[in-house]
């Protein structure tokens, strides 16, 4: 009788394992039982930058100059070789541009920055020195 009680605890000793076992499991396989707590750290603002008011709604292309006479600006982005835009020159563009053009005018790969209308592509202002003429 003895070994039979003691047989019958170790029964229900081991019963009890493999159930807490499997409950255990089931437990933590759950997503909704366990929250996975992850301990982040806020970042440390050392200078907020602040930008730059944009009065005019002018947007700035930067590049290098393929073509540029009185009418129109052809220009090669300065990142992308493959990016090309021409711009239309406004009036106060075109009058400027006359004024170089008259000193010997942009040759292919200038540098030049660009101003333009967003909407009509039209180059409002440029800046960049032109290269010597021959």
């Amino acid at each position: 009788m003895k070994k039979s009680l003691h047989l019958v605890g170790i029964a229900a000793l081991v019963l009890a394992a493999v159930a807490a076992l499997g409950t255990s499991r089931a437990v933590a396989q759950d997503p909704v039982l366990t929250p996975i707590i992850v301990d982040t750290a806020l970042p440390i603002i050392v200078n907020a930058v602040t930008p730059k008011p944009k009065d005019t709604g002018l947007v700035k292309f930067q590049g290098f100059v393929m073509n540029a006479n009185v009418a129109q600006l052809t220009v090669r982005a300065k990142g992308n070789d493959m990016a090309v835009r021409t711009f239309a020159l406004s009036q106060p563009a075109a009058t400027k541009m006359q004024q170089i053009i008259d000193k010997g005018g942009y040759q292919y790969g200038d540098k030049i920055t660009v101003y333009y209308d967003p909407q009509s592509l039209q180059a409002m202002k440029f800046k960049g020195k032109p290269s010597p003429s021959p």
